[in-house]
């Protein structure tokens, strides 16, 4: 494991720094943070490794069904408004623990939570995404998870990996962007 610190201003200063790129056709209320190259799309076929890790990431995140829970539990950053596409999909607001923003990977240990807004104004736990900083990794290689390559994001200098292992993605369980997930609830 690699280690650096990184303070949760360096990551509101990505955000706010990708909120004014342009990123056609990435609608309004979409995420910069995601512009560039993706995760590869399709299914993928998980060993029984990678499988008990899913398992494992479940039950750790079961409680963040209530978002309450993930607040009291440490994701109290609001990292980005509602993110959607208008031809792939969404991802919905990212919330980030700033004490798991340190550089490292680790399964259960996701940087983010990803929710859905729903008509009754909750928030809908769809997802995590990890990400780690370019400057944090000194491998030659990317951070890797369930046995996929965390990609790059040159807009924000990070590396990235999300997975859908609450809301089903017909785009795989590893690609960026969820057809399923809409920010049109979104206030």
């Amino acid at each position: 494991m690699y280690r650096t610190n990184i303070s949760i201003l360096t990551i509101a200063l990505l955000v706010t720094v990708g909120a004014c790129r342009d990123s056609a056709p990435v609608s309004a209320v979409a995420a910069p943070l995601h512009a560039g190259p993706s995760a590869p799309v399709g299914p993928v076929s998980l060993s029984s490794a990678e499988l008990k890790d899913v398992a494992s990431l479940r039950r750790l995140t079961a409680r963040f069904h209530t978002f309450d829970n993930a607040v009291a539990a440490g994701w109290t950053a609001k990292i980005t408004e509602c993110f959607e596409d208008a031809t792939l999909g969404g991802m919905g607001y990212h919330y980030g623990n700033p004490a798991l923003i340190d550089g490292t990977v680790n399964v259960l240990e996701p940087e983010l939570l990803l929710y859905e807004p729903q008509k009754n104004g909750k928030l809908r736990f769809v997802a995590v995404e990890y990400i780690v900083p370019f400057d944090a990794w000194t491998a030659s290689e990317p951070p890797k998870l369930y046995g996929q390559s965390f990609h790059r994001n040159e807009a924000f200098g990070i590396w990235a990996l999300h997975v859908w292992h609450e809301r089903e993605n017909p785009r795989g369980m590893f690609a960026d962007w969820n057809p399923k997930v809409n920010c049109s609830n979104a206030q």
